[in-house]
C-alpha cells in the first residue's frame, strides 16, 4: 500500500472524520474505499461503454426502400 497526503478545507475534513468513526473506520480507510469504488465504477463503465460501441449498426433502411414511418416506428400493440 502507498501512503498519501491530501489537503481539505476544515469543513470537510470534519464531515470526513465524523462519518468514517460513525462506521468505525479511520479516516485514511474511508478515503481509500471511496476511491477505490470510484475506480471500479469508472472500469465498469468503460468497459460497458466499449461492449456498446463495438456492437455493429442497426440499419432501419433496406437497399431500395424508405425509412419506417413515425407510427411504424412507435406501434404498440394493446395486450389483453
Amino acid at each position: 500500500m502507498k501512503n498519501i497526503t491530501i489537503t481539505l478545507d476544515e469543513d470537510t475534513a470534519v464531515w470526513a472524520r465524523i462519518y468514517a468513526a460513525r462506521y468505525n473506520m479511520s479516516l485514511s480507510r474511508f478515503v481509500g474505499d471511496l476511491l477505490h469504488k470510484t475506480m471500479q465504477e469508472s472500469q465498469e463503465y468503460e468497459s460497458s461503454m466499449r461492449r456498446y460501441l463495438a456492437k455493429a449498426p442497426v440499419h432501419l433502411k433496406a437497399a431500395g426502400s424508405t425509412y419506417p414511418t413515425r407510427e411504424d416506428v412507435n406501434e404498440r400493440r394493446r395486450i389483453r
